[in-house]
């Protein structure tokens, strides 16, 4: 038995809804401009408090309005219903190689994040908890799951790439198409049950499935009780991994203090001429504040290999002994790899931030080595790309 099931009740696009997902920005602006833009996006459903008539409002105040953007986005054609599907799922740009994968349903009970947890769904990264109750009551306020869970097929990861590239290849004209920000384009087909489904469910479900993006929405079904939960199974050559920088909003220090404390915790800071840039491998990070840029090896100790990635000792000793923030801190500002690092730069220069934080991406072997010894990363060290598009296949809870 498979624990990959298709959907029960499918809601596919017919075009204009596609998103990114609410977790992707580094400024809640944006979101507001994207709805304002384009108020048929599932962005004005997910998170409808950002909407522009909504500003002010919590996400549990706006959510009557979420469910009836909704309802009226259905009523218009927006959205039309399939039953018992999976939705083969293909991602072309122009210069990367096309990314696989499949719109399923996944048992919810196989989700584990330790190893003495049986389950075939490894969640690796700690959480925000008050994100994950937004998705909770998103989910119980809308009635439907609006964008998946990314995960990673590492059992049977080559076999399902080349049936997926078969099955796309042989499936015609695309249900539907999608232009993300970064030009790239999301086309889906929906596949009826049969013996291609039955193939490619028994693939997609060969093997431990890792949590690439989604570790907010895969917790969010376990504490709603959702006995399934809405997922894109990707393949490895399907996916690459991004830097996950930071941005202090306020770091209650000055650039030569921050100097000072990090040498006094143990670091190594070297001054680097010129602006800013991403570290391409780990073992040390860059600062930016006050115009200037440094080079910073933090002290590792003698714990696991979690406990001495880039990002763990960030929030360890940068962070937390140097700067007495809390990760949720909300000063502090996770910025994923769609942002450069003149970009970063540019908000300190403009003085919405006063650091700069960039860390070298987490590497694959790494990423593995932690998820197969069911240890949790640090809070937001991954950014996984292409990212799965939410506002494409919505899953009807109940159905």
């Amino acid at each position: 038995m498979t624990v990959v099931h298709p959907i029960a009740r499918a809601w596919i696009t017919t075009g204009g809804t596609g998103a990114q997902n609410y977790d992707e920005f580094a400024d809640d602006a944006e979101i507001t401009a994207i709805i304002e833009a384009n108020p048929h996006s599932a962005l004005a459903i997910e998170m409808p408090h950002r909407a522009p008539e909504s500003l002010g409002q919590s996400l549990v105040e706006a959510l009557p309005a979420a469910a009836d953007r909704l309802a009226e986005a259905k009523a218009e054609g927006s959205y039309t219903p399939a039953e018992q599907v999976v939705v083969l799922y293909r991602i072309t740009s122009p210069v990367d190689e096309p990314a696989y994968g499949m719109f399923v349903m996944v048992d919810t009970d196989q989700i584990s994040t330790s190893a003495d947890e049986p389950g075939l769904v490894i969640r690796n990264e700690d959480v925000f908890i008050a994100k994950v109750r937004e998705r909770v009551a998103l989910a119980e306020a809308v009635g439907h799951l609006l964008s998946p869970v990314l995960l990673l097929q590492t059992g049977r990861g080559d076999e399902l790439h080349a049936a997926l590239a078969k099955a796309t290849d042989a499936a015609g004209v695309p249900a539907a198409t999608d232009i993300d920000q970064a030009g790239r384009t999301h086309a889906i087909w929906p596949l009826e049950p049969g013996a291609l489904q039955d193939e490619l469910r028994a693939l997609a479900g060969g093997g431990e499935l890792v949590v690439a993006d989604g570790n907010h929405r895969s917790l969010a079904a376990q504490i709603g009780e959702l006995p399934r939960f809405l997922a894109v199974i990707t393949t490895p050559a399907s996916v690459a991994i991004q830097p996950y920088n930071r941005l202090v909003s306020e770091s209650g220090t000055t650039p030569e203090e921050l100097v000072d404390r990090l040498r006094s915790a143990g670091a190594q800071v070297e001054p680097v001429d010129g602006r800013p840039t991403v570290p391409a491998t780990g073992g040390s990070v860059q600062l930016y504040a006050g115009g200037r840029t440094y080079a910073v090896t933090l002290p590792a100790g003698e714990g696991t290999l979690v406990e001495n990635l880039d990002h763990a000792l960030v929030e360890r000793v940068l962070l937390r002994d140097v700067l007495g923030l809390d990760p949720g801190d909300k000063r502090i500002n996770y910025v994923g790899g769609d942002y450069s690092a003149q970009w970063l730069a540019g908000e300190v220069d403009a003085g919405r931030a006063e650091l700069a934080i960039l860390i070298a991406p987490v590497t694959v072997d790494d990423f593995v080595a932690v998820n197969l010894a069911r240890q949790k990363l640090p809070r937001k060290s991954t950014w996984f790309t292409p990212k799965a598009r939410g506002g494409l296949v919505l899953a009807q809870l109940g159905a």
